[in-house]
């Protein structure tokens, strides 16, 4: 009689391992000796994992198997690694995933099978083949935003930039000699792509290239049709919108910025609320202190950066869009010219740009449309470094007042909509405990994080539960996980005043990047959305960042046109009148729909549909 096994039921249940080594990441990585020990001792806890417990969540079990498949690869039992395949292709449960799941490692393998050769020629051509059979019978209308992203991803990726992130990323958090079981992980996904992925890069990207130009055809957008502009409407009530975010460039949007009236930019704080030169709103450093801007004010050398780095961010849409420009080709000479020593100022100064464009172009979401909308400002300061500060309580029960009182400003302040395009979790606060050698191994920095964790949380939760007469609208995320079962946070919190979006693309389909769960209230659009970014540029970015203001857009012309209905009248304007697909997975916005029950004072036809849970 088998033993009873535990049921893992969030990612706090799962025993974390740690993994003596005795050199740094990078030598490990080298060296075939110690990189094989490594690898083994992994897959003998994660067979052990498998043994010990019943896990329900998908994400983890294709993460696991990916892994033990990678291991399979390297110790040449390649008949096991392709069940492993399969079993991670079975386990998908978006329609491009279904498709597109392991179609390189099914490419390597046929022709390892079909053709017996060692001239490495003969085997790129029969690659380039196998490759071929696989992909041409994809059908495009679902497949091809992602082989887009993948091949964008081939031509950007190199040997030096493994070994940058190596360095800069792993190294770091294995200088005591130990290694957590996320980065032994990603140590054994990096060996992979390098030995099975990055050989065959030209090949994929000719094979993706010449099905996307066969196969090219503009994708149906169904959000101008569903869009409803409010521009030429009169009688309409003001709406403010907090954009809890990075901060707004509030130049464009002089006639949509919320103004206090009883402040003024002289470094005093007129109105006496604690708060200095708040005429649009509040803005905290990266310690939690009060600051003052709308926006991080750039050095010198940023001002003569950020232009660059915009020019990169377009060369990255074009590949992934697959369009030919000048921008791509220079993105393309500059990451493969790029040596491991540069991957971390390159990739920092993106992050920054990232961080620093992100607040604005969300608020030009929120507002499009929509005359009545009084965007408040209420800035955070974000990290961009690959060496996060080290987490503490002190700096949480810190971080805990900063979201307490920003939440009792939107309140005093008439607030009716926050946009909160962010989220952690404390996987996050794991991994930089490790980077700074905080606790003796992974289980003990388990706790540490949780502790650390749970101060933020509960003090989040809590002033959002006390907030009742404000929506909180945040991104499901984009790490294409649960993000109830990885507890990540705002988009886990379950409220009446809270609604959690998802990401589709242009034709409605969810995209493969969007996170989901029972938690996740209604989808919208997170692909290739365009929007301002500082100083006036236009620029399409995807991700659920994208898809909350697009549904913070709809509430807001919700409460213009109806500003008596309360918190939960206009949740439900919203979910009613989506579209459900046929699994019930999807809870497609339509702001057309919505907004004619609305001028129609239709009621709404259901209270609430809640995304399905999916389990293995």
């Amino acid at each position: 009689m088998s033993a009873q096994r535990d049921t893992i039921r969030s990612v706090n249940d799962v025993p974390r391992f740690t993994y003596k080594i005795d050199n740094l990441a990078s030598v490990v990585y080298k060296d075939h000796d110690q990189f094989r020990k490594l690898y083994l001792e992994v897959e003998k806890n994660y067979l052990s994992l498998k043994d010990s417990y019943v896990i329900e969540d998908l994400t983890l079990k294709k993460s696991i198997l990916s892994t033990l498949k990678s291991i399979d690869f390297f110790e040449n039992k390649f008949n096991e690694g392709r069940a492993k395949i399969e079993m991670i292709k079975s386990l998908q449960i978006k329609p491009s995933q279904k498709q597109t799941s392991g179609i390189l490692s099914f490419a390597f393998l046929n022709t390892m099978e079909k053709h017996n050769t060692t001239d490495a020629n003969e085997f790129n051509s029969a690659y380039e083949t196998e490759l071929q059979q696989l992909v041409n019978p994809l059908d495009y209308e679902i497949v091809g935003d992602d082989i887009k992203s993948s091949k964008s991803s081939m031509q950007i990726f190199s040997e030096n930039l493994i070994e940058g992130l190596i360095v800069e990323n792993i190294d770091i958090a294995s200088q005591n000699g130990e290694l957590s079981g996320d980065f032994a992980d990603l140590l054994i996904n990096y060996k992979y792509l390098s030995s099975y992925i990055l050989p065959y890069k030209d090949i994929v990207a000719s094979v993706f290239k010449t099905y996307l130009d066969a196969n090219h055809i503009e994708k149906k957008d169904i959000w101008k049709e569903r869009n409803v502009d409010l521009s030429n409407r009169n009688n309409l009530s003001p709406v403010t919108i907090a954009i809890w975010d990075s901060g707004i460039d509030d130049t464009l949007f002089p006639d949509n910025m919320y103004i206090n009236k009883l402040e003024k930019i002289d470094n005093i704080d007129n109105d006496g609320n604690g708060y200095v030169d708040d005429v649009n709103g509040i803005a905290h450093d990266l310690h939690s202190n009060k600051i003052t801007g709308n926006l991080i004010q750039l050095t010198d050398e940023q001002k003569v950066a950020v232009p660059q780095t915009l020019q990169l961010y377009k060369g990255l849409k074009d590949l992934q869009s697959n369009i030919e420009s000048e921008e791509a080709d220079r993105l393309k000479q500059i990451m493969s010219e790029l040596k491991p020593d540069e991957v971390k100022p390159f990739i920092e100064n993106l992050n920054f740009f990232g961080n620093f464009a992100h607040g604005t172009h969300v608020a030009g979401i929120a507002v499009l449309d929509n005359p009545a909308v009084d965007l408040l400002v209420a800035r955070i300061t974000f990290g961009y470094k690959l060496m996060p500060e080290l987490p503490t309580i002190e700096k949480a029960k810190k971080g805990a007042k900063e979201t307490i009182e920003t939440i009792n400003y939107f309140k005093t302040n008439g607030v009716r909509i926050v946009n909160m395009s962010f989220g952690g979790s404390p996987q996050g606060i794991e991994t930089a405990l490790e980077k700074h050698g905080v606790g003796e191994d992974s289980e003990e920095r388990k706790k540490m994080a949780l502790e650390i964790f749970n101060i933020g949380k509960t003090a989040f939760y809590n002033a959002i539960k006390d907030a009742e007469d404000i929506l909180f609208i945040t991104s499901s995320g984009n790490s294409d996980e649960d993000s109830e079962f990885y507890e990540a946070i705002p988009s886990s919190f379950d409220l009446p005043n809270i609604l959690t979006v998802g990401a589709v693309d242009q034709t409605g389909e969810e995209t493969s990047f969007s996170s989901f769960g029972k938690n996740v209230d209604v989808h919208a659009n997170g692909f290739d959305v365009e929007s301002y970014v500082p100083g006036g540029e236009r620029l399409k970015m995807s991700g659920t960042s994208m898809s909350s203001p697009n549904t913070a857009n709809l509430a807001g012309k919700i409460w213009a046109i109806n500003p008596d209905l309360s918190v939960e009248d206009v949740k439900n304007y919203i979910i009613s009148y989506s579209d459900v697909s046929e699994d019930g997975r999807i809870i497609l916005m339509n702001p057309k729909a919505s907004i004619d029950a609305v001028d129609n004072k239709k009621p709404p036809i259901r209270k609430s549909i809640k995304m399905k849970k999916v389990k293995g």
